[in-house]
């Protein structure tokens, strides 16, 4: 981020906030709510369609790893057709792509007919998840964008939970292709709304004028260079290690080993995930913004210290046997997890001037997911297969918030403030 003189800063924060933009923020969110009812309703319904396409436990986790890898593949693309085309053409093309592609699951014949549908659903949610940061960036200064985002973000666990929700009721009651097709298609009505967001234009709360536009090994080189960038993205990628193998094999786990029904596990799971979530994500934001005059890197302070409850009550949740302890712990586990939410992201958008921000998000996407959750539930169901030990496979899950935990704990100690970062 170029540096500029305390008039170029007090400039930017001077100007107002463009027209649309509480329009763009709930349409934006409520976008991010159906991407994420999407992305969960597979693992609320995985043991009917194991069963009646006669897969195996790992089988039942590479239409997550597709999507996963499909994803981080295609969102540096995104990132980079952002600089060139219009970003609300591209989030109402995808979110429709995704909606469609979510419904056609429900006509999957067997194991690679899933697949393709799932993958598919990768195209479009990179093309969403890439760029909606960036034009949210827009609309609000540096300042306000941790508590803007907190917003954003809240949709992601209410989203999970009325996926695993959802699709517990749904496929208990009609079948697994049934909330497949019912969770999918509302989709493709609300990308028309995409289309009436008003893009407030690139860098509109950048301080100075505008950087000229750099190719993607300037714009690598900036991102190896920023050292709060790589330290965030780096504790990202176990953090989503570590949800991605929860989010798929916590309601199996729990029919299987606790002696809950599809729709019972689905329930429990979608329940602490909203509740839990959603109190997480909001106190998490604001912890962050109250610790700015109290500590150094407040956003990793607050996304480190959060981490080590979340891997302790993690544990607890796969131990004990008690109905009440059991769910308690994963509510604890689900609350204090999320606290990373908008802290994180926000680091991310503030790391760089907006010509990077997409790119920066979509390379953080594609980290996060190829080292995080397009390996992590596959990882489990191997070694269930191999072992026959579904428990012994999810003790992955704490680990994994282990060493994010540590990640983050370092870059809160270790790098200094102001963070610097693209030239």
């Amino acid at each position: 981020m170029t540096e500029m003189d305390g008039s170029s800063a007090a400039a930017a924060l001077s100007r107002p906030i463009p027209r649309g933009a509480t329009f763009a923020i709930t349409v934006l969110t409520g976008m991010n709510l159906l991407n994420y009812i999407d992305r969960f309703v597979p693992s609320a319904v995985k043991e009917l369609f194991k069963g009646e396409l006669h897969l195996t436990d790992a089988e039942t986790s590479y239409p997550l790893t597709a999507f996963v890898v499909v994803y981080m593949l295609a969102s540096p693309v995104f990132g980079a057709l952002s600089d060139r085309m219009s970003r609300k053409a591209l989030i109402a093309g995808g979110v429709l792509l995704w909606s469609l592609a979510t419904a056609a699951a429900a006509f999957a014949t067997g194991f690679w007919t899933l697949l393709l549908a799932r993958a598919l659903v990768g195209v479009g949610e990179a093309a969403y998840a890439t760029i909606a940061p960036s034009l949210i960036g827009d609309f609000y200064p540096k300042e306000k964008r941790n508590r803007i985002l907190t917003i954003y973000y809240v949709a992601i666990p209410v989203g999970a939970a009325l996926g695993f929700t959802l699709g517990g009721v749904l496929g208990q009651a009609y079948g697994w292709r049934a909330a497949f097709l019912i969770c999918g298609l509302p989709g493709a009505l609300v990308a028309a709304l995409a289309l009436l967001i008003r893009d407030p234009g690139r860098g509109t709360f950048d301080e100075g004028p505008p950087p000229p536009s750099i190719g993607w090994r300037d714009a690598l080189r900036a991102m190896w260079k920023s050292r709060i960038y790589v330290n965030t993205v780096a504790g990202y990628t176990a953090v989503t290690f570590a949800a991605g193998a929860m989010a798929d094999w916590f309601p199996a786990f729990l029919h299987r080993h606790r002696g809950l029904s599809i729709d019972e596990a689905g329930g429990l799971v979608g329940t602490c995930t909203v509740v839990g979530g959603l109190g997480g994500t909001v106190l998490g934001g604001l912890l962050a913004d109250r610790l700015k005059n109290h500590t150094r890197q407040p956003y990793l302070a607050v996304s480190a210290i959060s981490m080590i409850p979340a891997t302790i009550f993690a544990t607890l949740a796969l131990v004990l046997e008690g109905r009440f302890a059991f769910t308690a712990c994963i509510f604890l586990a689900q609350f204090f997890l999320w606290f990373y939410n908008g802290p994180v992201n926000a680091l991310i958008v503030n790391a760089f001037d907006s010509h990077l921000v997409a790119r920066a998000f979509s390379i953080s996407i594609l980290s996060i997911h190829l080292f995080g959750d397009a390996v992590s539930p596959p990882i489990v169901g191997i070694v269930s297969d191999a072992t026959g030990n579904l428990p012994l496979a999810v003790m992955i899950i704490p680990v994994a918030l282990a060493v994010g935990c540590m990640i983050w704990l370092w870059g809160w100690r270790a790098i200094p403030e102001p963070a610097t970062a693209a030239p």
